[in-house]
């Protein structure tokens, strides 16, 4: 790898509206900077960051979930804009790259377009049918020669469709000759980044526009990009799964985290939500059940069931109503409308309608230990820590306080009580 990719990260996001840094809202499970750096790590092994609004926290996130990367606490009250950013920014090898945080749908792909050929710079540019807003890119034949901002563009400057997207690779050496130079003589009293392009024309040098997807070069500025790019996004893991065997019914309608992995052929009803680290292995997941940081291991679930994090579901079947947590369920049925909190359930059990594992005290959670062949009835009560054996039966209605042997029936009920003739009485008949 010989090329270095510096983030721009350092931006306050204030139209996000948000005490969250811009950076770290997430797309499809994860912040959308990681999504940049995900990108950026296919292709460099060099990687820094600059940083300045919420420095300590971006930073502390990032290092949770990736090693080696680098990171520039920029002064950005002294050196505003894009170019600012950039001051005193080291680079290890001859091309820098240097890239938006705020830019999650871009592709490795890309970035290696971005980064081929041998011109001085290259500068990735974007060709609209309306450019309005937008800075105009003039290009004479195949080199760039300026940039105008739209308010100083001719009638016919204007016609041009070209804009820029904002992403440069450029020669490591012109880059560090180059923003020392920087001027913040405008406006907005800021240094900007675009102004090597200049420096660099003015040096014949040649600076090459390439042409890139609208679609993976969109910021994310406000809560309103978050929300279309979470679209593409999903539309692109959607897409990938179901290439690679995953099927779905009305993919529109389901959410699959970034994160998630599947195996075998999967089955993905409508309104299906994939959290977190999940595997899916040979997994039916039926309508509108929700699967967080959970192995579904040739088994299914739902509708409308609910898995929650660190369980584990291996030949199961868990049907709707059921919520399972922090639990591991080998060959085991629970048709509907229970709770299985922290509890291990072993091949050959069914669990009736109604059963909870009364797994918190107040103070302590507690674990609950089912063995095979256990049949457990109805509107059970187990309340742990409490163990089963193997081949038990537990009636319908019981509350099981304390372990129960192999082989054992388990029941607790009030004697039935009955009064003749108490309805004709009551009601007066």
């Amino acid at each position: 790898m010989s090329i270095s990719i510096v983030i721009l990260a350092a931006g306050k996001g204030t139209r996000m509206k948000s005490k969250t840094p811009k950076v770290l809202h997430t797309i499809s499970g994860k912040p959308m900077l990681f999504h940049t750096i995900d990108a950026a790590q296919q292709i460099s092994d060099d990687i820094t960051v600059v940083l300045h609004h919420q420095a300590d926290l971006i930073q502390a996130s990032i290092e949770q979930h990736y090693q080696d990367i680098h990171f520039h606490i920029q002064d950005i009250k002294q050196f505003p804009g894009t170019g600012g950013a950039m001051k005193g920014v080291t680079t290890q090898y001859p091309k820098t790259l240097i890239l938006n945080g705020d830019m999650p749908l871009i592709t490795a792909d890309s970035l290696r377009q971005l980064t081929s050929g041998k011109s001085d710079i290259n500068m990735s540019v974007i060709r609209l049918d309306d450019p309005s807003g937008y800075g105009r890119v003039m290009i004479d034949e195949c080199n760039v020669q300026e940039i105008i901002e739209e308010k100083d563009c001719t009638p016919e400057q204007r016609k041009t469709q070209t804009v820029n997207a904002g992403i440069y690779c450029i020669d490591s050496e012109l880059l560090n000759r180059y923003i020392p130079q920087l001027k913040n003589a405008n406006a907005q009293q800021e240094y900007y980044l675009t102004d090597i392009i200049k420096m660099a024309v003015d040096e014949n040098r040649m600076v090459a526009p390439i042409y890139v997807a609208e679609e993976e070069f969109k910021g994310v500025n406000s809560k309103y990009d978050l929300a279309n790019a979470e679209v593409i996004m999903q539309n692109r893991i959607k897409k990938s799964l179901m290439e690679a065997g995953v099927i779905m019914r009305l993919p529109d309608t389901i959410f699959i985290d970034s994160r998630a992995t599947f195996e075998g052929e999967c089955i993905l009803e409508n309104g299906v939500t994939i959290l977190g680290e999940s595997k899916l292995i040979n997994a039916h997941i039926k309508a509108h059940s929700v699967i967080e940081d959970a192995v579904i291991d040739n088994s299914d679930v739902g509708p409308m069931g609910r898995i929650r994090p660190q369980s584990v579901l291996v030949g199961s079947h868990v049907g709707n109503f059921v919520e399972v947590k922090k639990s591991t369920l080998t060959g085991v049925k629970a048709g509907h409308l229970s709770y299985l909190g922290d509890a291990t359930i072993d091949e050959g059990s069914n669990i009736g309608a109604g059963t909870i594992t009364c797994n918190y005290d107040g103070k302590a959670k507690y674990k609950t230990i089912i063995g095979k062949n256990v049949f457990v009835g109805s509107d059970t009560q187990l309340v742990a820590p409490v163990t089963i054996a193997d081949n038990v039966m537990i009636a319908a209605g019981t509350t099981v306080t304390k372990d129960v042997a192999e082989g054992s029936l388990a029941i607790s009920r009030t004697p039935l009580k009955t009064v003749t003739n108490f309805f004709y009485k009551f009601f007066g008949k």
